[in-house]
């Protein structure tokens, strides 16, 4: 097992809202789903801003400008100005502009976001690949976009046209369940011209440097629902990440999670900003957290005794991460997740 590698969620004996100064906050799944806000998000968040808690709100949808994303969340109770949210859009518009000339045409399929952000950076969005593009950026457009603009950013990218994508995320979660995401998109593109985009949002560094220029934080922590993108982003940027089980991630995949997506923290929802954390401690086999005690037998996890199922879920993590070491946890585990009703 490679030195430095996470075995277990992290304990706090104080609450993360004071522990660290800003929250870089995602938003679809932990803050709200399908535009409406999450359970216990709107009051968590009130009450870590009014103890000093600088609040970010970073998001690999491309798709809405700043200021509108700003606008939907002051009026679903969270005050929030356009410079508090930071876009996947914005950090591959920076990328873009660190290859081509200023002014230079960019083919743009995806929403207004991608559009403000190029502009922002000093580029100039163009709709069709006639249109003499030095780069073609692709971002999530929402449900209704034509078919006919993957078909536009492929024969720019057929030509030799260098190729962006704001994220590659395959899945986006909505009020109905989850859909297609901006990677689902990217892969139609992908099929049709066998090329390769530069991608900027979470998890790769490009969206860490967007999100730390913007905000200035100094002691940062990355909360979001995803392991491959919020997560592994807060592993790639060296900085601490608190994993909320109100989106994608469930039970199995946490616990079956290689070393990149192990989160610092596990909590139910943005209440866990305002507590501290348990600690998980070893009793020879086992781990334990609170009432519970976790362990990695030869074909599957075990778990004894009782109390809050997160606590119990919080000991199968340093059972399975312990087990797993370097790799992803195989064992069985349906049975102790039975046990927490998960």
């Amino acid at each position: 097992m490679s030195q430095g590698v996470r075995t277990k969620p992290e304990g706090s004996g104080q609450p993360l809202s004071e522990a660290y100064d800003t929250a870089l906050l995602d938003l679809d799944g932990v803050v709200y789903a399908g535009g409406n806000a999450i359970a216990h998000a709107v009051d968590s968040l009130a009450h870590a801003r009014a103890g000093g808690m600088h609040l970010a709100y970073v998001t690999n949808n491309a798709m809405r400008p700043p200021d509108a994303v700003a606008e939907h969340l002051t009026e679903l109770g969270i005050p929030t100005g356009a410079g508090d949210v930071i876009t996947s859009a914005q950090a591959v518009a920076r990328l873009i502009s660190e290859q081509v000339p200023t002014g230079a045409r960019v083919l743009v399929i995806g929403g207004e976001g991608l559009r403000v952000a190029l502009r922002e950076r000093g580029l100039t969005p163009v709709e069709s690949a006639d249109d003499d593009p030095a780069a073609v950026v692709q971002g999530y457009g929402g449900p209704d976009l034509p078919w006919g603009r993957f078909a536009e950013a492929s024969y720019a990218v057929a030509r030799g046209v260098p190729w962006f994508a704001s994220n590659t995320d395959l899945t986006i979660p909505s009020g109905r369940g989850i859909a297609p995401g901006n990677g689902a998109a990217v892969e139609v593109v992908r099929i049709a011209t066998g090329g390769e985009p530069q991608v900027a949002g979470k998890p790769l560094p490009p969206m860490h440097r967007e999100t730390i220029l913007r905000t200035g934080a100094k002691r940062p922590l990355v909360v979001g629902d995803r392991l491959d993108t919020d997560i592994e982003g807060a592993f790639n940027g060296g900085v601490d990440s608190l994993l909320v089980l109100t989106g994608v991630t469930d039970g199995p995949q946490l616990l079956a999670a290689p070393p990149r997506h192990r989160p610092t923290y596990v909590d139910a929802d943005l209440r866990g900003l305002l507590t501290g954390q348990p600690e998980i401690t070893r009793k020879g086999e086992g781990f334990c957290c609170a009432g519970w005690t976790a362990t990695a037998g030869a074909d599957r996890l075990e778990l004894e005794g009782e109390g809050e199922a997160l606590d119990g879920l919080r000991a199968l993590c340093a059972a399975a991460w312990t087990a797993a070491g370097d790799g992803s946890c195989e064992l069985e585990a349906g049975k102790a997740l039975a046990r927490l009703g998960l």
